[in-house]
């Protein structure tokens, strides 16, 4: 388990999304990316959640819509990482995921990309 400040955390967070390949962000509009804890009782136990209606099934954002989500587990990443780097590459891995999700990509797609 390596435990950094919630500041370093948030830090790394936008480190890691603005080195993702412009390919792969490009398009990603009106997303909020969140860090919370899990609570310890929840199950199951999740790296990250995409919340909101993936790209491919909406239509036009209409005024004053919320914008969708991206919620990143500092708790759970930490705890399932033994040093900084491999929690740099959870984050990058989880965000390439939900990021996925976004555009729409199930899990089985996401897998076979090598995104899950």
């Amino acid at each position: 388990m390596v435990e950094i400040s919630d500041e370093d955390f948030e830090r790394m967070v936008g480190e890691v999304f603005d080195a993702l390949p412009d390919e792969m962000v490009r398009g990603v509009e009106n997303v909020a990316i969140l860090i919370e804890n899990q609570p310890l009782d929840q199950r199951p136990r999740l790296f990250g959640l995409y919340s909101g209606r993936p790209l491919k099934t909406r239509g036009v954002y209409g005024f004053g819509e919320l914008p969708d989500r991206i919620t990143l587990f500092q708790n759970n990443m930490q705890a399932h990482s033994a040093d900084l780097e491999s929690l740099r590459t959870r984050v990058r891995i989880t965000l390439v995921h939900e990021i996925g999700h976004y555009f729409g990509l199930d899990d089985a797609k996401l897998g076979e990309l090598g995104w899950a």
